[in-house]
């Protein structure tokens, strides 16, 4: 017996919808989520280790190259800016 082309289009949805649930929930959205910290938390771990987050503007180009040198900088944008403003500082006294 043949199968109206409707009934084979409900029956391959049937099968895509079966795929889809049959596979397993991103981590984000399962067990891995708590793993993550919520901004509050993060706030007071920043805070007990003395950093503070500190906001300004800055040109696109100096971006562009304090963000290519962070990428090489073992810790990353914050411990690359944190040793820039220091010797700046420094310089400057």
């Amino acid at each position: 017996m043949t199968m109206k082309s409707t009934d084979l289009e409900k029956n391959r949805g049937l099968k895509i919808n079966g795929k889809m649930g049959a596979t397993g929930v991103p981590g984000r959205f399962a067990a891995g989520s708590a793993a993550l910290v919520d901004k509050r938390e993060q706030r007071r771990q920043d805070r007990a280790l003395g950093q503070v987050a500190f906001a300004c503007k800055l040109p696109m180009e100096l971006v562009k190259t304090l963000q290519a040198r962070a990428a090489t900088h073992e810790g990353g944008v914050n411990a690359l800016m944190a040793e820039i403003l220091t010797r700046a500082l420094e310089e400057s006294r």
